[in-house]
């Protein structure tokens, strides 16, 4: 009786190390995405809480230019850091890419957008993590 055997790509100890440094890149966009879709409704609750107490409608309609456009940009942000984030888990080829940009926008938020943005390019672009995304993150054993 023969088994049915389909030859899996081999991972490497250094791709196994990296896949480490992917969750990880991982976990820290889904939070940080996280943290940017609640500061959109916090931003949300803020501005409509303080329309309330304006009278004036230019005022009003000043909130509405400022406001709307800043609770879009922090959902667009964070929604796509919590896509990258998820995607990554998975060893999707384009969450690496959305997750590298991210990260070159996150290096402008000094000093915390920095240091983890510098983290997840180094970790995104070693050449041991774009063959494990090139092979699908294989679940099969570790090879020397």
């Amino acid at each position: 009786m023969e088994e049915n055997t389909v030859s899996q790509p081999q991972v490497t100890v250094e791709e196994n190390r990296m896949k480490k440094h992917v969750s990880v890149a991982a976990i820290l966009q889904i939070v940080f995405g996280s943290l940017d879709v609640i500061a959109a409704l916090v931003i949300a609750f803020a501005f409509g809480f303080a329309d309330q107490f304006v009278d004036d409608p230019e005022a009003i309609k000043i909130l509405g230019i400022v406001g709307t456009p800043l609770i879009v940009l922090f959902l667009l942000i964070g929604g796509a850091m919590i896509a990258g984030g998820i995607g990554l888990l998975s060893c999707k080829p384009w969450a690496r890419i959305l997750t590298l940009v991210m990260a070159a926008l996150g290096l402008l938020n000094i000093p915390i957008g920095t240091l983890k943005g510098v983290y997840i390019i180094w970790a995104l672009v070693q050449t041991e993590t774009v063959s494990l995304f090139d092979k699908g993150c294989p679940k099969s054993p570790v090879t020397q």
